[in-house]
């Protein structure tokens, strides 16, 4: 996830970036919880697993691909705090988003198409309390706390150290780590194996954003010495 510089004649690549990388990694999510719940004959732990390969897999893929393009943020909690770093300007991030929304949408829509669901629906998946929102706080603050670690001393790890980070935040977390508030909305539209209901999407997203900006903060004076603070 590389700094991005919007100049306006590559501000609509990085928005496709966004919008492509976004389409495929919620697609992912949902079409490998399907499949996985499909599989797994009743099994939640199986269904969890075949969920965790294949999402943390698309993350090394993507960032890989994407990176160069748009900085591969897919995630309205990393646009953020690439803002907060002024390396990003607030009407790029603000398309950001709205970006990474869109083509989550798209994603979440096309995943029902190819396992013959109905396309549009409204998660049942309770999901609320103290606990799945400390660990949506820890998971972010974790995800972004491995990408600045790694764009400070190893720029090339960033792509396999979020997939290996969101891998293991599905099964250390209470919340099985969405650690993304624009793939909690996408997955409120899903009543799959990954997904949420609407009620309790307000409280994850605030718990993403607080871990994301704690992350920050918590770089800005672990790094300090070699970092340019804003």
């Amino acid at each position: 996830m590389a700094a991005v510089e919007a100049e306006p004649s590559s501000l609509h690549r990085q928005l496709g970036a966004e919008a492509l990388g976004s389409f495929f990694l919620f697609a992912t999510v949902v079409g490998s919880g399907i499949m996985g719940e499909a599989l797994a004959d009743g099994n939640i732990a199986i269904a969890l697993l075949g969920n965790t390969i294949a999402t943390g897999a698309i993350l090394f893929v993507l960032i890989a691909a994407l990176a160069p393009v748009s900085g591969a943020h897919f995630n309205p909690a990393v646009t953020l705090v690439f803002a907060l770093r002024r390396e990003i300007p607030l009407g790029a991030a603000l398309l950001f988003v709205a970006a990474q929304l869109a083509g989550g949408m798209i994603g979440v829509w096309t995943a029902h198409v190819m396992f013959d669901a109905p396309v549009f629906q409204l998660s049942e998946n309770i999901r609320t309390g103290r606990g799945q929102w400390l660990g949506e706080g820890i998971a972010t603050f974790g995800l972004l706390f491995t990408i600045l670690g790694c764009l400070r001393s190893r720029p090339d790890w960033v792509a396999p150290g979020v997939g290996l980070f969101i891998a293991a935040g599905y099964w250390f977390t209470s919340s099985t780590s969405f650690a993304n508030p624009a793939i909690t909305v996408g997955r409120a539209f899903t009543n799959s194996f990954s997904g949420i209901a609407p009620a309790d999407v307000l409280g994850f997203v605030l718990a993403q954003f607080a871990g994301a900006i704690l992350a920050w903060l918590a770089c800005r004076w672990l790094f300090a010495e070699n970092q340019r603070l804003q």
